[in-house]
């Protein structure tokens, strides 16, 4: 008896989810009315601190976790929250629908996504005048004169011009990949079932307790990094410097820095990521570095500063980026292998059979109808991207001497077969890979233009590159959010493009606020930009091949591009409980040239979770999303006023430090 009433209780529930399908479908506003201007306003303040979170995080360790399911949540607080308070003072308001909720947070990614793929922390940034140094003025390859400034103006039209044409390269692909094959993009589905959980009788109620432990720690994490500012009044002053392993460690970098930016961050990020990045510090700044620091006066000259690229902060950039190319390579390599094999696998098995669309779950053929209906006209999206193209054309060269208008021509008859291939792989890996193709980029126009212009070709081809292709497969995974929570395509597309426009706005703004603030790019600051000095290297090394290295650095990037190789294969070919421990070069090679102690921080977010898992796992599935919003939301936010502090040169009273007895 009590397995046919459970039997009766589930198809009870699906028949109930399949009558508010069916209900939603009947209701559903007009795609013009599911954009709505108090939506329009939560995407603008998240999209606002989300640009501003990611910003830090790009120009001190170039490490961005995915915030899709934080801007989904911080959606529904805001808006949720505002209709509440309309209700109680009796004003009458348009419900909150779960189609709004996507649109916000398609939105407000779009937006603070420009901060990330616009190269603030990367490529734009390796264009100017202190990482032009960095490399080494008597570098062969690193010409005199071969920078430009950031500028609002220039920097605001660079993301203009390469942005918009990302959003038009795959709409027409869209049925293709959303509904023929059927590609999961993981964080997009994930998004979805957030966001459908939210809007039900069950969901509001944990969706109250998020919102609850959501306002709690934002505070608390406001509050402390408040409380911290006043004793840091300078370089090696404050909490962020406490030695928390003793002063010897210290030295190395290993400290707790009380960052809950990273702390939050670790809570997001998986456990392998952490383990990997701790792994990468204590290989590089507890091993190497002091080995090779001691090797002065043999392996390189001890005359040289410290920052020199022929001293040992050449070691610390090129091992960095064989890590990266090695780890950059085999991904590329295993997800166009899997891409080219799933659709032949796809091609093949519609030649053999038709689909049998009566087998198709109801729910399913429901979404895929809505998800048609309205079509997003193809001649739309061609002409978009023409104009937008041959804008670019006539722009970018103007803008940048040194790439040629043919460099971009090329750069956009090959963007929609690369964005193809880019979106369909992260649809089964959940992986953009658009820095790999960035890369490709780079080296290739560095190696075409030569060593007059190479490194500025490279650069700015890289951002073309990456731009487009991050952008197009970004798009896809949040048309797969919109054909699961029954929202317009339209809307979503429309979203999208005033999201990017806002961002091309805010990116340029929220980088010079900290560009203006804080001493960027200094390589013993807080915000290294660390991944600026690394593309610019790549560049330099495209333009004159292995001759920049120092002394026997060669030989330890054979050895770590290798490394990256087999501990990939390792991890792919080896059992799931072996291969869930082998670290991921990727993340070992952030701090490589950062630091370890943000490491530290991200690895105490990673045992926070482990001992919530352990104490009460149902709490931790539910709350811990929450709480790392939090915590990342809210010493975000502390940054706007403590920038606007530095700029008007007022500092903190004290300054704690320590030293040995």
């Amino acid at each position: 008896m009590g397995g046919d009433n459970e039997l009766r209780e589930m198809e009870r529930e699906d028949f109930d989810e399949q009558s508010n399908n069916q209900e939603d479908i009947r209701r559903m506003p007009p795609w013009q009315k599911q954009i709505t201007i108090r939506g329009i306003i939560a995407s603008i303040v998240i999209g606002v601190i989300y640009s501003v979170i990611v910003m830090k995080l790009c120009l001190t360790t170039g490490l961005v976790p995915n915030l899709n399911v934080s801007a989904a949540l911080l959606a529904f607080v805001i808006l949720r929250s505002w209709t509440s308070l309309l209700q109680k003072a009796g004003i009458s308001t348009t419900p909150f629908t779960r189609q709004e909720n996507t649109i916000v947070q398609t939105c407000a990614v779009a937006c603070y996504s420009i901060a990330v793929a616009g190269g603030f922390g990367s490529y734009l940034l390796g264009l100017n005048q202190k990482t032009y140094e960095q490399a080494g003025v008597d570098t062969e390859g690193n010409v005199p004169n071969s920078y430009k400034e950031p500028g609002v103006g220039w920097m605001t039209g660079f993301l203009f011009v390469s942005s918009f044409v990302g959003l038009l390269a795959l709409v027409p692909l869209r049925k293709i990949m959303i509904i023929d094959y059927k590609l999961s993009y993981p964080s997009g589905t994930a998004t979805a079932v957030l966001i459908n959980g939210f809007h039900t009788p069950k969901g509001d109620k944990i969706a109250k307790q998020q919102v609850h432990g959501f306002v709690k720690y934002f505070s608390m994490s406001f509050i402390w990094s408040f409380f911290q500012w006043f004793y840091s009044a300078g370089d090696e002053c404050g909490f962020s410097q406490f030695p928390t392993f003793g002063l010897k460690a210290w030295e190395n970098s290993f400290y707790f820095d009380f960052s809950m930016t990273y702390v939050g961050a670790g809570m997001i990020c998986s456990h392998l990521v952490n383990l990997s990045l701790l792994f990468g510090a204590v290989l590089s700044w507890g091993v190497m570095w002091p080995l090779i620091g001691g090797l002065k006066g043999k392996w390189f000259p001890s005359s040289l500063p410290e920052s020199s690229m022929k001293s040992l902060n050449g070691y610390k950039v090129f091992i960095s980026i064989a890590l990266i190319l090695g780890d950059g390579l085999y991904n590329f390599l295993k997800i166009l292998f899997f891409t080219i094999r799933s659709i032949r696998g796809r091609m093949d098995k519609n030649v053999s059979s038709c689909p049998d669309n009566q087998k198709q779950a109801l729910d399913d053929i429901q979404k895929n109808e809505f998800f048609l209906r309205e079509k997003i006209p193809i001649w739309l999206a061609c002409f978009g991207y023409i104009f937008f193209s041959i804008i670019s054309i006539i722009v970018i060269p103007k803008m940048f001497p040194e790439v040629k208008w043919y460099y971009v021509v090329v750069a956009y008859i090959l963007a929609p077969s690369l964005s193809f291939c880019n979106a369909y792989g992260a649809g089964l890996t959940d992986m953009n890979m658009g820095y790999n193709y960035g890369k490709v980029a780079l080296f290739a126009l560095a190696a075409l233009a030569g060593k007059d212009t190479g490194v500025v070709a490279g650069l700015v081809g890289c951002g073309l590159i990456k731009s487009i292709v991050s952008i197009s497969s970004d798009l896809m995974h949040d048309f797969k959010t919109g054909h699961l929570t029954f929202t317009s395509p339209r809307s979503m597309l429309l979203s999208q493009v005033i999201g990017t426009a806002i961002g091309c706005v805010v990116a340029p703004l929220t980088f010079f606020l900290f560009y203006k603030a804080f001493d960027v790019g200094n390589p013993d600051g807080e915000y290294k930009a660390p991944y600026a000095l690394i593309y610019r290297n790549m560049a330099i090394l495209g333009v004159q091949g292995f001759s920049a290295l120092p002394e026997h650095c060669l030989q330890l990037c054979y050895a770590f591009f290798g490394f990256a190789v087999v501990t990939n294969l390792v991890r792919d070919i080896s059992p799931k409980k072996i291969g869930k421990w082998v670290p991921l070069p990727m993340a070992m090679a952030v701090p490589f040239l950062v630091g370890a102690y943000f490491a530290i921080d991200m690895c105490v977010g990673s045992l926070v979770v482990f001992v919530w898992n352990r104490l009460d796992s149902q709490k931790a599935k539910v709350m811990i999303p929450a709480v790392a919003s939090g915590l990342i939301c809210g010493d975000g936010l502390w940054i706007l006023p403590s920038s606007l502090l530095a700029l008007t040169k007022l500092k903190p009273p004290i300054c704690m430090n320590f030293k040995s007895g």
